[in-house]
């Protein structure tokens, strides 16, 4: 059947894209050996998760049995000015553009609900949901739904949105009309693999993990490789290089969405008073904030390490009192960071 209009409509309503469809029996093995390759090179460094759920995520049916399509929509986050400026700002903060305000899980699950409920209520058949947090390829299955097609960087790329797309995923027991699948347009541009900082692309649509910004500074516990610091630069949350030199963001648009509107104060934060948040603060400061997952002592290691990177030799003082943290890595941190700043004198 194809998709019922009332949920087309309703999707383009709460702010999504068109909504997109596959058919779970046409998603293809090779995801799944890519996927196994991946965490067999132990590319997904301390991702543990990933290895334990490989089987389930391997497949759409191993996570769902009764799933026939899948219903992929995306909402628009994308920023309004050039999100690397601050990188040219080494006393103040580079923050991923999709943390620079509430958590999108939290925006976009609720609606998309409320979606498979229409689908569900239209088509009489068992519906799931997926917002990024369950064992599913959500990327390869947009790419086959013909939201977009996944670039040379790995991310969903789209000609409408460019880079900038959250992604919603609905398992439905229906047989949905699939649409065509989206050819990829990437071509012999390199652009995203020679911006990124870490060389954390070994081949074109490869990754390693462990080389990547966003893996360090937000999965990675404990302390970052020696060789690594330095190319972190003032980034403490993620990193966008190699999504904000897309040529393909000449189509792109700034987000309508206002819980997703980069906050005044996370766009260039000063470092120094980041670092003098404390845990409390911390907390607080980033209410209703994907970044209040990875805590304030990985936070804090993050500040300390774009601290050192500064080059501003008057953040030293906001290095001394973590030379004698409690916490191991945060005490590390701080001496790299201090070792760096005294070498500026």
């Amino acid at each position: 059947m194809d998709l019922p209009r009332s949920v087309a409509d309703r999707a383009q309503a709460l702010g999504f894209t068109r909504p997109h469809v596959a058919r779970v029996d046409e998603f293809g093995a090779h995801h799944a050996a890519r996927l196994a390759e991946f965490v067999a090179k132990d590319r997904h460094g301390s991702m543990e998760w990933m290895a334990a759920t490989l089987e389930r995520r391997g497949h759409p049916q191993a996570l769902w049995p009764e799933a026939r399509s899948a219903v992929v929509v995306g909402l628009n986050y994308g920023p309004e000015t050039d999100p690397l400026v601050t990188l040219g700002q080494p006393d103040r903060a580079t923050i991923s553009v999709y943390a620079r305000n509430r958590d999108y899980h939290d925006v976009i699950k609720g609606r998309l609900k409320e979606l498979a409920g229409l689908l569900a209520r239209d088509t009489g058949e068992d519906v799931k949901v997926f917002v990024d947090t369950a064992p599913l390829m959500e990327k390869p299955l947009a790419a086959q739904a013909g939201l977009g097609w996944q670039g040379k960087h790995t991310n969903l790329l789209s000609r409408d949105w460019g880079n900038w797309l959250f992604l919603g995923t609905i398992l439905s027991a229906a047989e949905l009309t699939p649409d065509a699948p989206e050819e990829d347009h990437c071509g012999s541009c390199t652009a995203c693999l020679t911006a990124c900082p870490t060389d954390a692309f070994p081949a074109a649509y490869q990754l390693d993990a462990k080389r990547c910004i966003s893996y360090l500074t937000i999965e990675h516990d404990g302390p970052v490789e020696l060789e690594l610091r330095e190319a972190l630069g003032n980034r403490i949350y993620g990193c966008d290089d190699c999504l904000a030199v897309c040529p393909w963001n000449k189509f792109a648009r700034a987000g309508a969405e206002a819980k997703l509107a980069a906050r005044d104060d996370l766009n260039a934060p000063r470092l120094a008073e980041l670092a003098a948040l404390g845990d409390a603060g911390f907390r607080a400061h980033f209410s209703g904030s994907p970044i209040k997952r990875i805590g304030w002592l990985r936070f804090l290691r993050n500040v300390l390490y774009a601290i050192g990177n500064s080059g501003d030799a008057t953040l030293i003082r906001c290095v001394i009192p973590n030379q004698q943290h409690k916490d191991a890595t945060v005490r590390d941190a701080a001496d790299w960071a201090y070792a760096k700043l005294q070498n500026t004198h």
